[in-house]
């Protein structure tokens, strides 16, 4: 069974950055850190390169779907800023975008600017 560290929550949520970003008031946001982890789940193995891409797009492509909403693309930037900077694997979170085919209009990196991304 798959155990869930530290590390690979950080790397879930910086590869939700790579799929949505921007800060928004908590109140406002319909997304959690909790619903950001449990979706990308699927991209830790990949991310931490102790597996295949797998289902990894299908969880991106979700995740992008879900985030709609201004509030909800920052909310998601908010929780994965707090963890970016712990990140060793940056570089391939940040590359998924560009592997699962999903066109997000931003780079991803521990210096994102949340505010910026609508």
């Amino acid at each position: 069974m798959f155990k869930l560290t530290s590390l690979d929550i950080t790397a879930a949520l910086l590869i939700a950055a790579v799929l949505v970003a921007a800060v928004a008031p908590p109140a406002e946001a319909a997304i959690s850190c909790n619903t950001v982890i449990t979706t990308l789940r699927p991209c830790v193995p990949y991310v931490l390169n102790r597996g295949p891409l797998g289902n990894c797009c299908r969880a991106v492509r979700s995740l992008n779907n879900a985030a709609r909403t201004t509030p909800d693309r920052q909310a998601v930037c908010k929780c994965l800023k707090l963890l970016a900077g712990s990140c060793t694997n940056l570089g391939k979170a940040a590359g998924l975008r560009r592997q699962c085919g999903i066109n997000i209009p931003y780079e991803i990196s521990p210096s994102t600017n949340c505010r910026n991304v609508r």
